[in-house]
């Protein structure tokens, strides 16, 4: 189904009978995936009363959260071949199809931030809209109900997050994607990504000191998990293992070896451990490594993917 709505393009190194995408699924992809990261941290603060700190992220998060997303959607519908049938993957669910998962998926995102949003509205919102006092005196006099919105925040944003993945790794005719570690990575640098951001945003440090340690741990992780998603390529079909070439030795090896693993994670991983130890200050300067590394190893992931087809089993 996502390759019958997506737009063909012509790259030079891909076969010009198949579908390519361009910039807008990498940008969708890597927004999903922050916002994912993004609703399970602010789940996490709710579940664990933080909301109680007037200082807590929770409450800014859900604004930025659908305005990325936001962003990430009209992304996705620029790269759609028949823009105005969109509509039709909310007539029918396919258990099969990615893409249909995906749109129910977003059907949920958007009002489990808004309710998250309607614990603490900012002043000038509820000034124009009174009647919102309703729903968050209501929603405030309901300590477990504010928890209950949390674990949600943390259900769908994890739902969320493997969706970026399996978004790809279904497709079984580009090897480098045919991975269910994809689901897994995409997961946690969404996480890590959101942690990043938050990070700096956040007036607390409680907060910084909070996620720069959470970071750390989701940055190991990340190089673990990239670690088995090119062991698993690699000890596969010939075909599989030309396509973990692409990243280890060919043809994107230089740009995710440096900006992926190199400055993505390995350099904002040692800034952190700095911080956190006392060794230096918290700076921003970690979390933009961290996040810009996120970026790339989207476009990386989806630009060797499509050059992994089965037509170029000649991969240089």
């Amino acid at each position: 189904m996502l390759q019958e709505i997506t737009t063909t393009r012509h790259n030079p190194h891909i076969d010009p009978f198949v579908h390519v995408w361009g910039w807008e699924i990498p940008i969708y992809l890597f927004l999903g995936g922050m916002v994912a990261g993004m609703m399970i941290i602010s789940g996490y603060f709710l579940f664990s009363k933080r909301y109680k700190d007037t200082t807590c992220s929770c409450f800014t998060i859900p604004l930025i959260g659908v305005a990325f997303l936001s962003i990430g959607m009209f992304a996705l519908f620029l790269d759609l071949e028949h823009k105005f049938y969109f509509w039709r993957l909310y007539t029918t669910f396919r258990i099969s199809s990615p893409m249909s998962w995906g749109a129910w998926i977003l059907v949920l995102v958007y009002p489990v931030i808004i309710v998250n949003f309607l614990i603490n509205p900012p002043e000038i919102i509820v000034r124009r809209f009174p009647k919102l006092n309703l729903i968050t005196s209501y929603i405030n006099e309901h300590p477990k109900l504010i928890q209950n919105i949390g674990i949600t925040n943390m259900l769908i944003g994890s739902a969320l997050g493997i969706y970026t993945g399996i978004l790809l790794s279904t497709m079984g005719a580009r090897p480098l994607w045919n991975s269910s570690m994809l689901a897994v990575l995409f997961l946690v640098s969404g996480l890590s990504t959101a942690a990043a951001f938050v990070h700096m945003i956040s007036k607390s440090q409680y907060e910084k000191e909070l996620l720069a340690k959470a970071d750390n741990g989701f940055l190991v992780i990340e190089l673990f998990v990239i670690m088995l998603f090119l062991i698993g390529l690699s000890t596969s079909s010939a075909v599989h293992m030309n396509a973990a070439r692409l990243l280890i030795t060919g043809e994107y090896a230089p740009q995710f070896w440096t900006f992926v693993i190199g400055t993505g994670i390995i350099l904002p991983l040692i800034i952190q451990l700095l911080a956190v130890n006392k060794k230096i200050k918290h700076n921003p300067i970690a979390p933009i490594l961290v996040i810009i590394g996120g970026l790339i190893l989207r476009f990386i992931i989806v630009y060797a993917g499509q050059y992994s087809h089965y037509i170029n089993a000649h991969f240089k």
